[in-house]
């Protein structure tokens, strides 16, 4: 059986499915890396809502799909940007979000880290910022769950040049009761953040990131680095202080990142990582034995996959991944959000499906072939 399935020049094309999904078991968490996922919401598909009213989530499936994630032995990055953060899920959405994650967390032994950001607030001074910064901090750390600072909008606007960043950061992480991951968005996935840490010079910003790090390093247990640049992250890497983790958020280069050299490795801490998780967790279970090589040629194949999902414009690689979570049957609709179900083409779309499928990545590829029919036929293409 084939699936007709539209180009990106306006035709159609005949795709054979996958016949069987890749064999993949649900294992213990991992010896030789730490991972987390950044896991999406699932939208409430009754819900009488507009894109811009407040998010309405279907608890029950976005805490089943991240008992799934933990079951696998993956960690759940919670209420970061793959959750539509700041893109159609506002702080109150993710403050309940943070809540319930975090006591499902606790009842199934998963391990979880939450986003600490300044979204209840579109603007204000730096006392302002930091003061948003602080309530998210103390929501995060009531749950029980580890905390991520991540990049702020309003001090981007807010901020002068490093001196800023350096004062609310290290006020920041001075109060911080635990050691803490900080996040490195790259404008690349929101260009709000374009400048950040004072310096649109990657290179400067980049010594203003460490000297946060170097002032504190108690009090940084990691960092996540999301620049979509290997070299970079490889150079931060090397820089660190003895301790401080690097988690790659390189959706184009995490193979690599991972493996690493002979002079380090990073962990991980990526949205693809939502769609991927068995294969990805079958992946990492072959690196803990040493293996290098096999670690590779897993994880290798899905790199075409991530980097169609996370292409130009980046931020809305959201889409590809709630499509791929209904397809696979995490879900029962291709809803999101704020609407966001229609941020990415037909064309896009259809070519994340034949990626995934050849992937193996749909327990249920006829579930997948039919679902898929499904969107094609409500956009006007006939099988």
């Amino acid at each position: 059986m084939t699936i007709q399935l539209p180009d990106s020049k306006g035709g159609l094309r005949a795709y054979e499915p996958r016949p069987e999904p890749l064999a993949v078991t649900p294992g213990s968490p991992f010896t030789s890396r730490t991972v987390f996922s950044a896991a999406h919401v699932v939208a409430d598909p009754y819900a009488d809502v507009s894109p811009d009213s407040p998010a309405a989530v279907d608890w029950d499936a976005t805490l089943a799909f991240r008992r799934h994630l933990w079951s696998h032995g993956l960690g759940v990055a919670e209420a970061m940007d793959t959750a539509q953060r700041g893109m159609g899920l506002d702080w109150a959405g993710a403050a309940e979000l943070i809540r319930r994650s975090a006591a499902e967390a606790k009842a199934v032994g998963g391990r979880i880290a939450c986003g600490v950001g300044t979204d209840q607030i579109a603007a204000g001074s730096l006392v302002e910022v930091r003061t948003a910064y602080e309530e998210q901090l103390a929501l995060v750390e009531e749950s029980g769950a580890q905390a991520i600072l991540m990049a702020s909008r309003a001090l981007a606007a807010a901020a002068n040049g490093p001196e800023d960043y350096l004062e609310v950061y290290g006020h920041l992480l001075r109060q911080a009761s635990e050691p803490v991951i900080l996040h490195w968005l790259g404008p690349m996935f929101d260009p709000a953040l374009d400048g950040y840490w004072g310096s649109s010079d990657l290179d400067a910003a980049t010594d203003t990131f460490l000297d946060v790090i170097a002032a504190h390093p108690d009090k940084v247990e990691g960092i996540k680095v999301s620049l979509l640049d290997a070299q970079r992250e490889i150079d931060i890497r090397r820089r660190l202080p003895q301790g401080v983790r690097c988690y790659t958020g390189d959706d184009f280069n995490y193979p690599e990142l991972i493996a690493g050299d002979e002079k380090g490795f990073s962990h991980a801490l990526l949205g693809i990582f939502d769609p991927l998780g068995p294969l990805a967790a079958e992946a990492v279970r072959v690196l803990d034995t040493g293996d290098v090589a096999g670690f590779r040629a897993l994880l290798d194949p899905t790199v075409e996959l991530s980097r169609h999902l996370f292409q130009t414009p980046t931020r809305f690689y959201k889409t590809g991944v709630v499509l791929l979570a209904w397809l696979a049957g995490h879900q029962s609709h291709f809803t999101m959000v704020g609407g966001l179900q229609s941020a990415r083409s037909l064309p896009h779309l259809a070519r994340a499906y034949e990626l995934a499928d050849g992937l193996g990545l749909f327990p249920d590829p006829k579930l997948a072939e039919e679902r898929m029919k499904t969107l094609l036929a409500l956009y006007g293409v006939t099988q």
